[in-house]
């Protein structure tokens, strides 16, 4: 059967030659020790942190100042609705 394209029937010749190859383990990573893959990942950290882009000092009180305004509302709000709760439990239960 060779209707469909890239039928499972008939391999590639690209398949068989991959087939007759004698399969890898782990390439580059898994000939290192505990030691070598630990200090892989420590490499791939670092690397990962100088690409993040950090924001000025500027920007970071401003961050911070929202999020402090944005905590002290939202404790205001939910001391306003507990205090209401409060006093409609009173006046429903007495």
């Amino acid at each position: 059967m060779t209707d469909a394209v890239g039928s499972i029937d008939k391999p590639d010749a690209d398949d068989e030659s991959a087939e007759s190859k004698k399969p890898r383990k782990g390439g580059k990573r898994g000939k290192k020790g505990p030691l070598g893959r630990l200090a892989l990942f420590y490499r791939q950290i670092v690397a990962e942190l100088r690409k993040v882009v950090w924001p000025t000092r500027n920007q970071l009180t401003t961050y911070t100042t929202v999020v402090i305004v944005f905590v002290v509302v939202m404790i205001g709000l939910v001391t306003v609705i507990d205090y209401g709760f409060q006093q409609a439990i009173k006046y429903v239960f007495g």
